[in-house]
Parts: C-alpha cells; structure tokens; sequence
C-alpha cells in the first residue's frame, strides 16, 4: 500500500516547491497576524505633591494630606491611594484601574485638587501633579554630570537651561528628569544667640522677607501723545541686598539682616547628596 509521502519521495522537485509555498505563506502571515499573547495595557499612577515648609508631619497629615486625600478619592478610575507625610512634604499617589485613561484621570484629579486649594494653609506651596507610567518609574538611561570648577547648584541649573531642553526634544524621549539637582535659592541661616540678644524672633524676620521681597506689576501711565510702562524694582536680587534689608530700628540704630544671619547663594534643599565616582554628582534619566 502507497502511503502519501511516496509522491515526495518519487518526485523530489515538488516537494521543493511545496515547501517553498508553505515558507512563503508563513511568511505573509507573520506580517499580519495579530499578537494576542502580550496585549496592550495601560497602568499609570497621579502622584500629587505638597510643600509646606517648616510643618511638621502630624500638621502635614491634618491640614495638607488629609484634605487632598478626600478630594483626589472622588475621582474616577483610581484603584488604590497611597500617601506620605513628612517634614514639610505630603505625597500623595493615585494608582490607576488597568488599561484606565490616564489623561482622563489627571483632568479629574487635578480639578479635584483645585476645588480643595483655599481649603489649605496659604504657607503651603500650590501642589503640583504629574503622571508616571507603570514601566517608567526607572529611566532607560542615567547620565552623570560632574564638575571639579562649578558647584552641583551651577551644574544644576546649567541642565535645567542647556541639556534638559534638548533632550526632553529628542523623538521616543518621553521625559529628561533631573535626579540629585540643587536650585539656585537664597539661603539664610539665622544666629540664635544674636537674635536673642536683640530680642528678634524668625516670625520677625520672615515678615520683613515677606514684604521688602515681592513681585508688583505696576501699571502703566498716559499722557496727551506719551504712553510709559512702568516698573517697580520691589524684589531683590543679589546676597549683597538680602544682608542690608533693615529688619528693625532699635535706640536709633538700624539692625540689618547681616547682624542676625548668614547670608549666602546656595541650594534649596541639602537633605540629600549624590556621588558618582566619589565625586559629588547630578543625574539625568
């Protein structure tokens, strides 16, 4: 009995072509199947975040957290919240519904977070929102910055205006994130025992900040053929001008920032500090 191979057998030049057409065929099919073993899903997470200098953590959780918390929670397409309170820092983080609109749920957040802020204390830094896929909590790519001339600060802002911009233009990048940077602020690092001996107390001296150290749009002025912008120079702007600020007139004598702090151009936070190679570092990923 001739089984159905014996055809192959017999005649070797079909079987060729036979599986040159079974070849081709997988071929073409590759190109469209559909791939139904990895399909597409979405998870992201809202993480909401809140400065409140000088808070403690407890007072973060009452009058930062806690609202922010019930106001986020009415949103749509959260599964889960997760929050943090510390010193002068609330962190709240939304998790998604799988395969949820994430835009769609940042819209709702943030109108949420919007409807609560007179609610919080007007000290409290505006809350700011950002959105973080699943597969994004950890760059591709990191990329070390160091200096033995410039201070992490300068390195600092040197990313913030040359290389963040053109990275974050580059196709396929989705973010350009600066990890370990140090601000540019104005630091003032208050003697206690010069305060105390001319009876001034740090309230005092955040209110002298608080008004010689402002923005104010003035307006303009009109004449019969002149019109003139105008401006005020009502902030300051070098360590020169924080140390003359007058904090207060005693016995005829102006007492200036200078003689109760230390005033110096230095960074915003110095909690942390990142090296590389046992050199202080920045970090972009």
């Amino acid at each position: 009995m001739k089984s159905f191979t014996d055809i192959f057998v017999r005649r070797p030049v079909l079987a060729m072509v036979v599986s040159f057409v079974i070849v081709i065929a997988g071929l073409q099919a590759i190109k469209t199947l559909n791939v139904r073993q990895y399909p597409r899903s979405e998870h992201a997470s809202v993480t909401v975040r809140t400065v409140y200098v000088g808070a403690s953590a407890d007072l973060v959780r009452g009058f930062i957290t806690s609202p922010l918390e019930r106001a986020i929670a009415a949103a749509d397409g959260i599964d889960y919240l997760q929050s943090q309170s510390q010193q002068g820092l609330s962190t709240i983080t939304a998790r998604l519904r799988l395969n949820y609109d994430s835009n769609k749920a940042l819209s709702q957040i943030s109108a949420q977070v919007e409807s609560v802020r007179n609610f919080l204390p007007p000290e409290a830094e505006v809350p700011t929102i950002k959105i973080e896929q699943a597969d994004s909590q950890y760059a591709s790519a990191y990329l070390s910055f160091t200096s033995d001339i410039l201070q992490p600060n300068q390195v600092t802002d040197y990313l913030v205006r040359i290389v963040q911009p053109r990275l974050s233009a580059i196709p396929g990048v989705q973010a350009a994130d600066i990890l370990g940077g140090r601000t540019f602020a104005m630091r003032i690092w208050l003697k206690p025992d010069r305060m105390a001996a001319l009876n001034i107390s740090p309230a005092q001296v955040r209110q002298v900040l608080a008004a010689n150290n402002y923005l104010a749009a003035v307006g303009q002025t009109k004449g019969a053929l002149v019109k003139v912008n105008l401006t005020a120079n009502t902030d300051l702007h070098t360590a020169a001008d924080f140390k003359n600020l007058v904090v207060r007139q005693q016995n005829g004598r102006l007492i200036r920032l200078s003689d109760i702090a230390d005033v110096v151009l230095g960074a915003e936070d110095y909690d942390t500090e990142v090296r590389f190679s046992q050199q202080r570092a920045v970090f972009m990923g």
